[in-house]
């Protein structure tokens, strides 16, 4: 059977790392805790689940502090976790069944992270990361901020989902001023960097600045196509946000010279044309996000509800607008089977029974 060291950065987590480790505890072998300099309870926390708590001076690189925690592992595989983060209760058998059936040749295990949840708790944003890797010098974190192992070797794709739950917010401003010294220190961003650079400058409503340098990642021609198709999709945004529309338009679609068309920018599109008012070329779009499959395998962002939820409801307005009651009721019936406590869908379904 795999062991497991779960290996953690933490600082000033005492709101979050009790209810973390309660979550996993019980199924790994070995609890490690790095410390970066908290001023709270945090480490008195997490020495009452593990003796091995470290500390470490923080250098404004993520992938150090990750490379130094895996560095104290001891068992087979090093699992990360963010202290708000939880393993769910209803994933603890798959997660031990999972650890007696690993085929030993495994290097890395991806798993799904759920980041973000609807009203009911179900996840709507999700995407897989690598979260047991073999405890090997051969397997690094790289990047100061949104560091990652590349996944390579033998690679397994499990359905075991860690749920990110934070409680309050942390810092906006931290991964764009270790992006600032980075780049005042001379150093050059590379692909995945630059990407996710001009993301946290889009988070901060610096169009101007994100465009560039999203414009710039997106001629090179190095860069994981993920990545790529998300910033024409950030990119879009920003177009929107400058008043630039038709500008917008040209960069949701230039995303499918990359790739195949994900419903996720579909999706965008389609409200693009639904708030032109040129309900036929949204239908068409919507229609094309509900025929899109998932690539969730492919490692990028996906939100579930761009695959049914979304261009059902949307459909619904497009065919209302034109005057097809029926048909625009019928959608809305479709959309209300994926969430049927959606209150979109509640709303327009009293709209429909007072017409």
């Amino acid at each position: 059977m795999a062991t497991i060291s779960l290996c953690m950065i933490v600082k000033n987590e005492e709101d979050h790392l009790a209810r973390c480790l309660d979550s996993v505890e019980e199924l790994v072998e070995e609890i490690i805790v790095v410390d970066t300099g908290s001023t709270d309870r945090t480490v008195e926390i997490a020495s009452n689940y593990t003796s091995k708590v470290y500390s470490y001076e923080w250098k404004d690189d993520f992938s150090d502090a990750r490379n130094y925690s895996f560095s104290k592992a001891s068992m087979d595989y090093c699992m990360w976790m963010d202290a708000d983060d939880v393993l769910e209760e209803a994933e603890h058998d798959r997660f031990i069944k999972l650890k007696q059936s690993l085929p030993p040749e495994t290097d890395i295990v991806m798993m799904k992270y759920h980041t973000s949840f609807d009203e009911a708790g179900k996840p709507s944003f999700s995407y897989y990361r690598e979260r047991w890797i073999r405890n090997s010098g051969q397997y690094r974190w790289i990047g100061a901020v949104h560091e990652v192992i590349p996944p390579n070797g033998s690679v397994v794709y499990s359905d075991i989902a860690i749920c990110h739950r934070k409680i309050g917010a942390g810092d906006p401003d931290r991964n764009l001023k270790i992006y600032k010294k980075i780049i005042a220190d001379g150093q050059i961003l590379e692909p995945r960097q630059q990407y996710y650079y001009g993301r946290e400058l889009y988070y901060h409503k610096q169009y101007e600045e994100a465009v560039s340098e999203l414009e710039q990642f997106l001629l090179s021609e190095e860069g994981w196509v993920e990545n790529k198709i998300e910033a024409c999709s950030i990119c879009a945004k920003c177009y929107f946000e400058l008043g630039k529309e038709q500008s917008a338009l040209m960069a949701l679609l230039r995303s499918m010279s990359f790739d195949v068309p994900r419903a996720e920018l579909c999706c965008e599109i389609g409200k693009y044309f639904l708030e032109q008012g040129n309900y036929q070329n949204a239908i068409y779009w919507y229609e094309t996000a509900l025929n899109t499959p998932k690539s969730e395998y492919a490692g990028g962002f996906v939100l579930p509800d761009c695959y049914d939820y979304i261009p059902l409801l949307q459909l619904c307005v497009c065919y209302d607008r034109l005057g097809d009651q029926k048909k625009a009721e019928e959608y809305n019936e479709r959309a209300g089977s994926c969430k049927p406590y959606s209150e979109a869908y509640l709303y327009n379904k009293r709209y429909f029974g007072s017409l």
